[in-house]
């Protein structure tokens, strides 16, 4: 399973792509993605999602 980014709630911030341990997170025309192939939802690396404990806007949900 992998997080997935809402473009309508994204502010483009750029507060998730630093945290990412498996550099999943990428900047796209307008706000960021998530590659889902790569994304593990931290599993080994944190309790839960680090994207999703950083995002303000709470734009980054599972897919």
């Amino acid at each position: 399973m992998a997080m997935s980014i809402d473009s309508d709630m994204c502010t483009a911030c750029g507060d998730c792509k630093p945290v990412c341990p498996t550099k999943s997170i990428a900047s796209g025309k307008i706000f960021f993605k998530i590659d889902a192939g790569t994304c593990t939802e931290c599993d080994g690396h944190a309790d839960s999602p680090l994207c999703v404990d950083v995002c303000p806007s709470g734009c980054i949900a599972p897919a």
